[in-house]
C-alpha cells in the first residue's frame, strides 16, 4: 500500500504507507515528513557498537541513502554489543555485513560503503557526496576532531556519541552554525588520557542506548522536529539510571579552523599514531607510557601514596542523590560535574585535587573543565573506577545513606 506526496520539483513520489504507518500517523511527521526521511542521506562513521543501533534505526526509519565507513572485519568479541553483525558474518568486512543486514530490513534503501579507515586523505572525498547529517560511531579522538573540522568546513551537522564502561554521552555539533566539538573540548587531551572501550570495558547494552539516541537526533534534524542537542551534552549513567545535561556555547578563544591542518597533525603525531593502532585491539600486558594532560590514578596507587603522607583535596562530582546513597568519608566537597566552573572558588589551586564520580567519566570531564579554569593538569588526579573502585578496595571508608 503506497501513499504519495509532491517532492521539491513537484513530482509525485510514492511512500510505502504500510511500512511507515507508525511514522505517518504522527502529526509531526505524516506523509511529508516520511518523504523527507526517504529523500535524506546520512553518513555513519563506524559500524561497531554505536554504529549498529544507529544504522538499524536509520534503515528502519526509511533514511533513503545511508553511508557506512569502516575498515574492520567482524570478530567474535564484537558480538557482545555490535548487534548488526552475527556469528555467521565473523571474518566479513563490517561494511558488507552491515549493508546486507540493512537491506534485509529495508530493501528499498541505497547503501554506500567505504571500506577504509577515515583519515585526512579521504574524508573530503567522502563528505563531498553531500550528506545531510554525519554520525560519529568511532572511539578515538584524532578521528573525532577530524570529523568536527571537516564537518565545520563543509557546513554539515554531526551527531556525537561516546561510551565508556557504564556511561555515555551524546551531543549535536555544527547545527545551523551552532557550537562544535572544539568549542566543548578546545584543548586536545593527550593520547593516554581517554581510554578506549577495549581498555576500560563497556556494558553491552550501553551502545544500544547511546546509538539509539544518536539516531533519534539525526531523525529530528532531518524532520526539523523538536530541540536538537546542539549546545547541550547529554550524559547517561547506566548504573544510576540517570540523565544529566551540560550546556555549552561557542568558545571565542579556541583556534579558528580554516583547513584540516590541526586534525591532520594528530594523525601525523607519533604518539597518536601509536594510540590509534591499539584502539580497539589492546594486547595483554601492553601499556602506553605517555605524559597526560591531567593525572589518572588507580585506587591501589592512591592508597599507596596516601600511606606515604599524600593528602589531596577530595572532590566528588556526582549528583546529590548519588552522594546521599554512598560517598567517601574523607570527601571534602560535592559538586555536580556540570557546576564545576561555577564553584572554582571552593576548590583550592594550591593543593592537589583527587576527583571521583561513579566510574571515572564525569570526573575526567570535571578535570578538563578545571584545566580550562586555570588549574594545572599536574595537580589534578582522576580516580580510575570512581567510587566503585573505592567501594571494592576499601568498603569501610564508604558512608551509605
Amino acid at each position: 500500500m503506497f501513499g504519495s506526496c509532491l517532492d521539491d520539483l513537484g513530482l509525485l513520489v510514492n511512500i510505502d504507507v504500510q511500512r511507515y504507518a507508525r511514522h505517518i500517523s504522527l502529526p509531526q511527521v505524516g506523509i511529508e515528513g516520511q518523504h523527507l526521511l526517504n529523500q535524506s542521506s546520512v553518513l555513519v562513521i563506524g559500524a561497531g557498537g554505536l554504529g549498529s543501533p544507529v544504522l538499524l534505526y536509520l534503515a528502519a526509519a526509511g533514511i533513503g541513502h545511508i553511508g557506512i565507513v569502516d575498515d574492520d572485519a567482524v570478530d567474535l568479541s564484537n558480538l557482545q554489543r555490535q548487534v548488526i553483525h552475527s556469528t555467521s558474518t565473523i571474518g566479513q568486512p563490517k561494511v558488507e555485513s552491515a549493508r546486507n543486514r540493512l537491506l534485509e530490513l529495508n530493501p528499498g534503501l541505497k547503501i554506500s560503503i567505504f571500506e577504509v579507515r577515515l583519515a585526512p586523505e579521504n574524508i573530503e572525498s567522502i563528505l563531498n557526496e553531500g550528506w545531510d547529517v554525519v554520525i560519529d560511531g568511532t572511539d578515538n579522538l584524532p578521528t573525532r576532531y577530524l570529523i568536527d573540522d571537516a564537518c565545520f568546513l563543509n557546513n554539515t551537522p554531526w551527531v556525537y556519541g561516546s561510551i565508556y564502561r557504564f556511561e555515555g554521552q551524546v551531543s549535536v555539533f555544527n547545527l545551523h552554525q551552532g557550537p562544535c566539538y572544539r568549542d566543548l573540548f578546545s584543548e586536545v587531551p593527550p593520547p593516554q588520557s581517554v581510554p578506549s572501550c577495549a581498555e576500560g570495558g563497556v556494558l553491552g547494552v550501553l551502545p544500544g542506548v547511546i546509538g539509539s539516541l544518536q539516531a533519534n537526533e539525526a531523525i529530528k534534524i532531518i524532520l526539523r522536529l523538536g530541540e536538537a542537542l546542539s549546545g547541550r551534552l547529554l550524559i547517561y549513567d547506566a548504573e544510576g539510571m540517570t540523565f544529566e545535561t551540560l550546556r555549552f556555547s561557542h568558545n571565542s578563544e579556541r583556534e579558528v579552523i580554516s583547513d584540516l591542518s590541526l586534525s591532520t597533525a594528530m594523525f601525523d603525531d607519533e604518539e597518536w599514531c601509536m594510540r590509534r593502532t591499539v584502539m580497539g585491539d589492546v594486547k595483554e600486558g601492553e601499556t602506553l607510557h605517555l605524559e597526560t594532560m591531567f593525572n589518572t590514578i588507580t585506587m591501589t596507587d592512591y592508597v599507596e601514596r596516601r600511606n606515604s603522607g599524600w593528602n589531596p583535596f577530595i572532590l566528588d562530582v556526582r549528583s546529590e542523590g548519588e552522594y546521599e546513597q554512598a560517598h567517601v568519608a574523607s570527601c571534602d566537597l560535592l559538586i555536580n560535574h556540570e557546576a564545576v566552573l561555577s564553584m572554582v572558588d571552593s576548590i583550592p589551586k594550591n593543593r592537589e585535587v583527587l576527583i571521583y564520580c561513579r566510574s571515572g567519566m564525569r570526573s575526567q570531564m570535571a578535570a578538563m573543565l578545571l584545566m580550562q579554569a586555570g588549574y594545572e593538569g599536574t595537580s589534578l588526579f582522576n580516580l580510575e573506577g570512581g567510587i566503585m573502585a573505592w567501594q571494592s578496595l576499601l568498603p569501610d571508608e564508604i558512608i551509605h545513606g
